[in-house]
């Protein structure tokens, strides 16, 4: 090794980071041979070799400046409100576009429900929600799931029967007597 690595690991995935980019192919090609004496394998698809640098001080992102996904979260750089490059995190797309999908398709085959059900259940899907992603920095991503889950759930109580839709203020009535959680930040990483 010619310079200095880390490993940031939870559960089974795990990050490695090296100053090097040599030692971080041979690391590679090693962890390949280690896994296999154990019988087991390194998924090709969501191992990637990512030259992950702090982008030059002038201003220019410059190439290999690549972001990564890891634990549903997206890494990136960005500079920091007093000028310096750091590290930051949001939902990662994929994740964010399933949550999304998920909450409307709930509230869709639920919408006959009691209110007092739907609200209930649907507090659940966004505390658990926003209690996993509540991160500094991602602020934005839980406010986009909760506004979702709201147009979500006013939109398919609108098509509880062929009657009429409930208008946006109607619906900020029915808020005031089952209001959703409001994102927060939790974790403070």
């Amino acid at each position: 090794m010619k310079g200095r690595c880390f490993l940031i690991r939870f559960a089974d995935d795990f990050v490695i980071g090296c100053e090097v980019e040599g030692d971080a192919r041979r690391i590679l090609e090693v962890l390949a041979k280690r896994f296999g004496r154990f019988g087991l394998a390194i998924h090709s698809e969501k191992t990637a070799l990512i030259r992950f640098r702090k982008p030059e001080s002038n201003g220019e992102s410059g190439s290999g400046n690549g972001t990564f996904d890891f634990l549903g979260f997206t890494h990136y750089w960005t500079r920091s409100r007093r000028g310096a490059w750091v590290i930051k995190r949001r939902t990662a797309r994929k994740r964010l576009r399933r949550a999304k999908k998920s909450l409307w398709q709930w509230c869709r085959s639920n919408r006959h429900r009691p209110l007092k059900e739907q609200h209930r259940v649907l507090c659940h899907k966004l505390r658990g929600h926003f209690q996993y992603y509540a991160i500094r920095g991602n602020s934005g991503r839980l406010e986009t799931i909760f506004m979702h889950g709201k147009k979500a759930w006013r939109y398919w109580l609108s098509r509880r029967s062929n009657k009429s839709c409930i208008s946006w203020e109607k619906f900020e009535r029915v808020l005031l007597t089952y209001p959703l959680p409001r994102p927060r930040i939790l974790h403070g990483i």
